[in-house]
């Protein structure tokens, strides 16, 4: 009986046990997504946000802020060749950078200049998608630039996030 007993008790606490550890690991991968996904969000709306005009037209072309591409366009980044949506525009240092998603690799990445991109995010995030909508983004327009983009995260043990944010254009848009 006292077996028996013993037997149960080992069961159901190791059954425990388990359950604790599964669940501890799945707070840290949810824990390490949003920590990614707070950085990327902090590191993109800042240089958004500190976009300047393109007034040579040699990123955006003349008159939009912001130029967006669709996961059809491919281009030719530091020799490599990447498909995916995102954004192009000149930043606070009057250099023509991008982010975008690597569609083959589910990496978010940022080139500057053409250069070779880097990754945003650790090689344990997937981004399932990453959707970009700007509005008042023409020199013509009367309407204060405005970015907004949707980030679908996810991580190892089922941690899956989905985060939008907006982001205005610090400087006016308007004609000198």
């Amino acid at each position: 009986v006292a077996m028996g007993i013993f037997v149960l008790l080992a069961g159901s606490l190791s059954s425990i046990f388990t359950q604790a550890l599964q669940g501890q690991r799945k707070t840290l991968a949810t824990q390490e997504v949003l920590e990614q996904t707070s950085y990327v969000l902090d590191y993109m709306s800042r240089a958004l946000r500190m976009a300047k005009k393109d007034i040579t037209g040699s990123c955006t072309g003349i008159g939009p802020n912001y130029v967006t591409y669709i996961t059809t366009n491919s281009r030719v980044l530091g020799g490599q060749t990447f498909s995916g949506p995102g954004i192009k525009f000149i930043n606070s240092s009057s250099v023509c950078q991008e982010f975008f998603l690597d569609s083959a690799s589910s990496t978010l990445k940022e080139s500057q200049s053409g250069a070779a991109p880097v990754d945003l995010i650790s090689k344990n995030i997937k981004i399932n998608s990453f959707n970009i909508y700007f509005v008042g983004t023409h020199q013509n327009d009367t309407i204060q630039p405005k970015v907004t983009f949707f980030l679908d995260i996810e991580g190892k043990n089922q941690s899956k996030i989905k985060v939008q944010t907006t982001v205005s254009q610090r400087n006016l848009d308007i004609k000198r």
